[in-house]
């Protein structure tokens, strides 16, 4: 397995009263062992594609004729979506350098167009974006599973409408590719709208919804875009698959044993927030992709606890102080890689003027490496509840197996809490309420 989880800080051995018994946690294992059971038996019956996912390749020779068509003689490849069909893929392209600080956008590779996301609907910057654009040298790629999405549909049409008025209208069909469900042009409006103008598309799996389609070619594009290694991270979730077919019992399977402590912390000592906090400028997006797996997977029928994101070592300035000291109700969930050695050195002599001797001749991967021991550390001196999973090398492989880990352990989450973890229905709710005010 490309990453090694512990839960020894989460356990009255590691943190006294404010953890769960060995007794405690074992009775909640034992709860799962019929989900474990189904989940096998859906990936033996192909009920549940997601966990098919990682075994599939016609989809990625697909995704990329599909890429390389679109991005010929590109610059800027643009990516409108919103919640599962933006967050997996932003997940993905960080890891091939996109939103790091300093990337200019296309990682330095100038062969390959620069990858921006426009997830969130802002008039102001749509049009700011729309403006500021070459539109004869950017391609658009709409992700909506649905096709009704209503933000993306905005996006889609202004963009299309911009591209008009900018006299390129009959290049529409090589600046756009969509990507919806192949649901029926009556009620998929991304796909009416992109049979109508011969816009192409790729087809998104009717069966795997928004927040798990991360690996589907829902991501793939973003990663191809970034050029990363699309079968890798297919080869580390099939790791994942693979250890839930063989485990001789939930307490042998990771994110079962992380749905376990989860729950089982919320239910019995009132721990209702949990923080994912990764150590890595690449893993950002992915906490943000969490808390929407998280939160809209299990927030239902008064279940649920509350995932926050955050990002180590800058928010152990701004938020550790609350999970030592501040109410224990949080749950953190520590993702390291080894840092040690990398980055610039600190040269002694500044060191000795700054006052900062103990960082003389360590490179600034030593830092972060040494904070990576000190928090869990400091949380479980504090007897608050902590998580670490340590991955071998953060690569795709890695990523592919942290993300198949964590649509798992929602899945098995959902099941201790009695929640259908792949609906949203109050999201729908506000949907509808939307649509009456835009109606009137």
């Amino acid at each position: 397995m490309p990453l090694l989880q512990s839960v020894e800080g989460c356990l009255e051995a590691g943190i006294g009263k404010s953890g769960l018994s060995q007794a405690e946690l074992d009775r909640i294992l034992d709860r799962l062992q019929p989900r474990l059971d189904s989940l096998r038996q859906a990936h033996a019956n192909s009920t549940l594609p997601l966990l098919r996912v990682p075994e599939w390749r016609d989809d990625i020779t697909a995704a990329r004729a599909a890429l390389a068509a679109l991005t010929q003689d590109a610059k800027t490849l643009v990516f409108f979506g919103t919640g599962g069909s933006s967050l997996g893929g932003q997940t993905l392209a960080q890891l091939g350098g996109w939103g790091i600080p300093g990337d200019d956008g296309n990682g330095g590779q100038r062969d390959r167009p620069r990858t921006r996301f426009y997830d969130n609907l802002d008039g102001r910057t749509l049009e700011r974006a729309l403006g500021s654009l070459d539109l004869s040298t950017t391609r658009f790629v709409v992700i909506s599973k649905s096709g009704n999405t209503p933000e993306t549909m905005v996006q889609t049409i202004a963009a299309i409408e911009a591209v008009r008025a900018a006299g390129l209208g009959a290049r529409i069909p090589e600046l756009f590719l969509g990507l919806t469900e192949p649901r029926s042009t009556a009620t998929n409006g991304l796909r009416g709208l992109c049979d109508s103008l011969s816009i192409p598309t790729l087809p998104h799996d009717p069966k795997i919804g928004g927040r798990f389609s991360a690996l589907t070619n829902v991501g793939l594009l973003p990663a191809l875009a970034r050029r990363l290694d699309v079968e890798g991270l297919r080869d580390g979730a099939g790791s994942v698959v693979q250890a839930l077919l063989t485990a001789s019992a939930p307490k042998h399977f990771a994110p079962a044993v992380g749905a376990a402590v989860a729950i089982g912390l919320a239910k019995e000592r009132g721990v209702k927030v949990s923080v994912m906090l990764t150590y890595s400028d690449r893993l950002s997006r992915f906490a943000a992709w969490y808390v929407q797996l998280w939160g809209e997977s299990l927030g239902k029928k008064g279940e649920g606890t509350t995932p926050v994101a955050a990002l180590g070592p800058v928010d152990q300035h701004s938020q550790l102080q609350l999970y030592l000291d501040g109410a224990p109700q949080h749950l953190i969930t520590v993702v390291r890689q080894a840092c040690a050695g990398l980055g610039p050195r600190v040269a002694p002599d500044l060191a000795k003027i700054a006052h900062a001797e103990y960082l003389a001749g360590h490179a600034a991967g030593d830092l972060v490496a040494a904070q990576q021991k000190a928090i869990p550390e400091a949380l479980i001196a504090a007897r608050r509840p902590v998580r670490t999973i340590d991955l071998e090398k953060l690569d795709e492989r890695a990523l592919g197996a942290l993300m198949m880990h964590f649509m798992l352990e929602t899945i098995l989450a959902g099941h201790l809490l009695g929640v259908d973890p792949f609906d949203q229905p109050a999201v729908e709710s506000s949907k509808l309420i939307t649509r009456r005010y835009l109606s009137a």
